[in-house]
Parts: structure tokens; sequence; C-alpha cells
């Protein structure tokens, strides 16, 4: 009994119960909750808005290869681009192929070696004889899309064409990568890229 007392004397018991306060404290505590919240949701919200960002510069790359499809198509159709009419407006395929990346190089990538050897843009310019000749759908072969039929063939003076772009777009985002991409480039097993696809179908006028 005397030790009991000393001991309670000395603070032991007060002691004691300060300790289970702090305990039940750090128990009830929620200071740092939200950075561990934070830690455990950053990986999958930032891959969230990157896939947005990436969907939404996509949108863009499209928009872009559309303005480009409709400004050398009205240059055809007005005669200001013709083909091997003996005019100063004759333009080669090459030619052809580095005005249309004078459209788009500012955010695509379409450089002097794209321009010579075809690894992301894809032009497809012919003329037909009715407007139903036209092609309406994209084909594809070994999952690539298949160029066999491209040319640089426009008509002359009210000739009927057709213009077509396609670009690969690479899609860098794994979260929508099986969303988005579409086809994989030649030489690729799996899909890596959205395929831009615009055209225009019109008739020349009488130049």
């Amino acid at each position: 009994m005397t030790f009991i007392k000393r001991a309670c004397d000395n603070g032991f018991r007060p002691r004691r119960r300060t300790w289970l306060k702090l305990l039940k404290r750090f128990r009830r505590s929620a200071d740092g909750s939200a950075a561990i919240e934070f830690a455990i949701l950053a990986i999958p919200y930032f891959l969230i808005v990157f896939a947005i960002l990436e969907t939404f510069i996509a949108f863009v790359a499209e928009q872009v290869v559309t303005s480009a499809v409709d400004t050398l198509g009205r240059n055809i159709r007005t005669g200001n681009i013709t083909y091997k009419l003996g005019k100063s407006t004759d333009k080669t395929s090459a030619e052809f192929r580095q005005l249309f990346c004078n459209e788009i190089s500012f955010m695509l990538k379409c450089d002097a070696a794209e321009v010579a050897t075809p690894d992301r843009l894809y032009l497809d310019v012919r003329s037909f004889a009715t407007f139903a000749e036209i092609p309406k759908v994209i084909t594809t072969a070994n999952g690539s899309l298949d160029t066999t039929d491209f040319a640089y063939a426009p008509g002359g003076s009210g000739s009927i064409n057709m213009l077509r772009a396609y670009y690969y777009w690479p899609v860098t985002t794994d979260l929508v990568r099986s969303y988005v991409a579409t086809i994989q480039k030649p030489g690729e097993t799996s899909n890596s890229d959205y395929l831009i696809v615009e055209t225009t179908a019109f008739q020349s006028e009488k130049y």
C-alpha cells in the first residue's frame, strides 16, 4: 500500500491518463487525411486530365486538316492548282504535298522528309466521271490504311474531283488509347494512332 501510494504521489496515474488522452486524440485526428487522399487519387486524376487535353488537341488537329483540305480543294476547283495542263499553275505531287504541309505544319508534323516519303500524311487526289464513283469507304489492309488506289491526278476544267487527306495522329495517353486509337501504322502490331480523315468532293469551275 505504501508503494502504490508513493507511485500515485509521484504522478504515475496522471501521466498514464495523459498518454491515454494523447492516444485517443491521435485516433480521432484527421490532420493529413486530405494529403493522403490526394496521393491516392492523384494518378487517376491526372490521367483523366491528360486524356481530356489529348482529346481536345486531337479535335483541333482534325480541324486543321479540314481547313487544309478546304483550302487546297478550293484552289483545284478554281484552277489555281492544275495538273499537266501546261500552265504555270501546274503542280506535281511533291509540290502539292508541300502546299498541304504548309497549311498544317504549324501544329502537325509535316517536314521535308514527310513531303518526300509519307509516314503520317497521305493524300488522295483523283478525278471521276460522276460523283457516284467517288469512294465512300476507307479501306484497310493488315490493320493499316490501304493506299493502293491513292493517286495525284486532279482533272481539268469542269471535272469532278475528290481530295481526301489522311493523317496518323499519335495517341500518347494510355488511358484513352484503346478508345481513341483507330488504326495502326504500317509495321506496328497494335492500334496506336487516331486516323484523321477529311474529304471534299467538287466539280471544278470552267476556267
